[in-house]
């Protein structure tokens, strides 16, 4: 795809930028996925978010069922798993994903290699916010790129977007984004 290269050139010359001003950690909150990406794989769109669990899992509405939507490649800090101690980051993280989808209509984006439910029946899915006209923002990928997420492949076949998510959270931990500068993390 011609516009990938771009976007991810803009994304770190974003990064750069913000890494020389002193004391300034957070990405922008529009990133450059939303006109330069798109889709690879099979996607259902026009779905409304009926609730954010967390940083990675959400509910949408498909056909008037509630659906639980995990999102593939990413795993954000723990806010309320049963059992589970919050982690560093955690509220920052739910909260930043409740702000960013809550009440949005979003497209899902399947991933062949993934399948389509993990271990607990969740719908594993790649989340793009549908913006004006034909707009799409990919939530997991701004989650990693602002350090509210890292890039997570589950099982041993890389996921689609591995590459991108990758090289976001490279540059988010460089600048200390989110999670990168607020916790003691080692990986």
């Amino acid at each position: 795809m011609i516009g990938l290269p771009l976007a991810l050139l803009e994304l770190f010359a974003v990064v750069a930028t913000l890494a020389a001003c002193s004391g300034t950690t957070a990405l922008p909150v529009q990133g450059p996925t939303a006109a330069a990406i798109a889709p690879r794989g099979q996607s259902v769109p026009g779905l409304g978010v009926i609730r954010v669990v967390d940083g990675d899992t959400l509910h949408v509405n498909v056909s008037g069922d509630d659906v639980t939507i995990r999102m593939i490649g990413i795993n954000a800090p723990e806010s309320v798993k049963p059992n589970s101690p919050v982690e560093c980051f955690g509220p920052e993280s739910s909260q930043f994903a409740k702000e960013t989808l809550a009440g949005r209509t979003v497209t899902l984006e399947f991933d062949d290699s993934q399948g389509r439910t993990d271990r607990f029946g969740r719908t594993l899915a790649y989340v793009w916010i549908e913006g004006e006209g034909d707009s799409l923002d990919l939530f997991n990928l701004d989650a990693v790129a602002r350090g509210y997420a890292q890039e997570r492949q589950y099982g041993t076949v890389p996921f689609a977007w591995k590459q991108e998510f990758r090289a976001v959270e490279n540059a988010a931990r460089s600048i200390g984004a989110g999670q990168w500068g607020a916790c003691d993390k080692e990986s």
